[in-house]
């Protein structure tokens, strides 16, 4: 994948943080507006779309289909014109979907219940080592045809286009990838279908489904009971992306880790199924606002502002990990510095996303003097131990580098980064926003 680099990143020990900021747009609302786009009447406008790796891995493969999609520019109003539910057409080449995850479990969905069209996915090296069966088989039940490697689940994985049926299906885990992948597969589908999860996981893909006109219905305990009627048309809507909290999370922890450092985070997305983190930085007795609370586009919006103070111990399990998955590698830097021992249990999830996130941020934060225990399913984290200055390496993954980031910062002496510019992936502004707010 991109995010390697010819030499090391230079890591100042040191400094605090101060000011305004503004994140990326939202990676997970970014996807789901270009795939939803594409396949409706007429034209998609979006804003603030997430200008990087993986939404733009969406696009080509959207692209590569028939869909039109104005190019993907840091600023840029997006326009996505749709081709109908039925509309995309057998592309002549494999689809990359990159080092996108979410690319290529949704795009199973999509593409499952296209009837005498053939479609092959693959992607990055990091990406053909993710497991797909945890879609391909509950798919499987309405009728889809998706093969490859080890069984089905290692890319590439060729889809047989087929008609589906409506389908009851219970989700092996709580992930709005494997959910959102049904949802699509069931708009389609020759009957109606009804999605349950194990626990509640985000739930962008409802509420934008709903927005853009699909027979859709929530129900069921916290909302684990998700129902779609076939045969509804989706029409083009504006969407306006806010700010994806998975990326303000750095901010978050830095703003209360650095001492005198006070961070305001513009725009960021406080959907209620993606605000783990905020829960655990109030265990932590962080000092953190929510200011100028609204709606935008269906999704709650508004503003945090940090400021540095002592943070206790914290500990969580699998009950939050849908609504915190991503903020893992960040909250363990954070329990570095927490007085007493944090425990992370429940997140056996880490293991197979772009990296096995437990292992790496464990390996990584041990060279900087860590203590840490790295457990099947978690961290158990000694905090109140200084950190020093090390040769550190992302292992190519985007949120390893930005914790390191923040790591570094509080750590005695410099540090090294290796393969920095991973964090393109889901912040492609990252180290430019970290040099204005550092004072």
């Amino acid at each position: 994948m991109s995010g390697t680099t010819d030499s090391p990143r230079d890591l100042k020990a040191g400094g605090r943080l101060s000011g305004r900021v503004t994140v990326p747009g939202d990676k997970s609302i970014s996807h789901r507006a270009l795939l939803f786009g594409a396949i409706a009447e007429g034209t998609t406008t979006i804003e603030g779309l997430l200008p990087a790796e993986d939404p733009i891995s969406t696009a080509a493969c959207l692209r590569a289909m028939g869909a039109e999609i104005s190019p993907i520019e840091s600023g840029a109003v997006i326009q996505v014109k749709g081709v109908g539910l039925d509309g995309l057409e057998e592309p002549s080449e494999v689809l990359d979907c990159g080092n996108s995850g979410t690319t290529m479990r949704l795009m199973l969905g999509l593409l499952a219940g296209r009837e005498g069209r053939h479609f092959v996915l693959s992607g990055d090296a990091s990406l053909r080592r993710r497991p797909m069966q945890r879609v391909g088989q509950p798919l499987a039940l309405m009728g889809a045809e998706v093969r490859g490697r080890d069984g089905g689940n290692y890319a590439p994985l060729a889809v047989q286009g087929r008609k589906l049926h409506g389908a009851v299906v219970g989700t092996p885990v709580a992930s709005a990838q494997v959910k959102s992948a049904l949802l699509l597969a069931a708009l389609t589908a020759s009957g109606p279908s009804t999605v349950i999860e194990p626990a509640h996981s985000r739930d962008h893909s409802e509420r934008m489904l709903r927005a853009f006109g699909a027979d859709l219905e929530v129900g069921g305990e916290m909302g684990r009971h998700i129902s779609v009627r076939p045969g509804a048309t989706l029409t083009g809507q504006h969407v306006v992306v806010p700010g994806d909290i998975s990326s303000a999370a750095f901010w978050l922890v830095a703003g209360a880790l650095i001492p005198g450092a006070e961070i305001t985070i513009e725009n960021v997305g406080l959907n209620p199924t993606r605000t783990g983190v905020l829960d655990i930085l109030e265990q932590m007795e962080a000092r953190i606002e929510v200011l100028n609370q609204r709606d935008v586009a269906g999704e709650p919006v508004g503003d945090l502002r940090v400021h540095h103070g002592p943070l206790k111990a914290f500990q969580f399990g699998e009950e939050i990990m849908p609504r915190l998955v991503d903020e893992v590698p960040i909250l363990a830097v954070a329990a570095c510095f927490c007085d007493g021992i944090s425990r992370i249990s429940g997140a056996s999830e880490l293991r197979v996303k772009e990296t096995d996130r437990l292992a790496v941020m464990a390996r990584q934060l041990k060279a900087m003097g860590a203590s840490i225990e790295e457990q099947p399913d978690g961290l158990i984290i000694h905090g109140g131990q200084s950190l020093r200055g090390a040769a550190l390496d992302s292992e190519t993954d985007h949120r390893v580098a930005m914790s390191l980031a923040v790591a570094a910062m509080l750590a005695d002496g410099d540090s090294t980064l290796e393969r920095s510019d991973a964090a393109a992936v889901s912040y492609p502004t990252f180290w430019s926003d970290l040099e204005r707010l550092r004072c």
